[in-house]
């Protein structure tokens, strides 16, 4: 038997009043689907935003082009998080001396190249310069592992960029990530000169970047 609701209150045999179980109204269905559908919307814009910054767009189409006409070896790509531009040894030429991170003539004839697509990207964006060696154990006065060898690489490069080429320090970083991220396997010659590679990550230009880099923005 049915309870009798108090005076004011909608009686539970209300077909207004929605019981435990029972479908939800039909209008709730189509507003569900409405914001599934802006949530998706806002990932995939997300996740496309890179592609459709128009000099990041441009400088890959260059270093593209490069890499084709057999100027330097790597590759390049755009996803959610930015620009990554990977540059592989080729031969016997080696961007560094053996178990150092004093840079060659090598690395230095392809930031030659490469640095006129970046340079307009460092005014508003980050550049993340990653170090990368292959799995041959190191250990000597300088470094004990490869992590801090591809670590110091990375940040020889960076200063390549800053001191030589006059990139903005403030947008310039490195880290290095050792042996961990190969992209081949490191069982012969060939493929670890592939994984002894070096990689200028762009990000993403967050919102606002802009304003906060003008003098005095933020102050109050």
């Amino acid at each position: 038997m049915p309870l009798r609701a108090p005076k004011g209150f909608i009686d539970e045999t209300d077909p207004k009043v929605c019981k435990i179980g029972h479908p939800a109204p039909p209008w709730l269905i189509n507003y569900a689907d409405l914001m599934t559908e802006l949530v998706c919307f806002f990932v995939i814009l997300y996740a496309l935003s890179a592609s459709l910054n128009k000099n990041i767009q441009k400088a890959a189409q260059e270093v593209k082009a490069m890499i084709e006409q057999g100027q330097m070896k790597g590759d390049v790509k755009i996803d959610k998080e930015g620009l990554h531009i990977t540059l592989q040894e080729e031969g016997k030429a080696s961007f560094f001396q053996s178990g150092s991170a004093d840079t060659t003539a090598e690395i230095d004839d392809m930031l030659v190249k490469l640095t006129p697509s970046l340079r307009k990207l460092a005014e508003d964006h980050d550049i993340i310069i990653e170090g990368h060696t292959d799995n041959q154990p190191i250990s000597n006065a300088y470094f004990d592992s490869n992590w801090e060898l591809s670590t110091a690489r990375a940040t020889s490069v960076a200063r390549l960029l800053i001191d030589k080429h006059r990139f903005p320090a403030k947008h310039i970083g490195a880290m290095g990530y050792g042996e961990y991220r190969p992209i081949a396997p490191n069982d012969n010659v060939e493929n670890r000169s592939q994984n002894r590679r070096v990689v200028f990550f762009v990000k993403n230009s967050p919102l606002g970047r802009k304003t906060a880099d003008k003098p005095g923005a933020g102050r109050r």
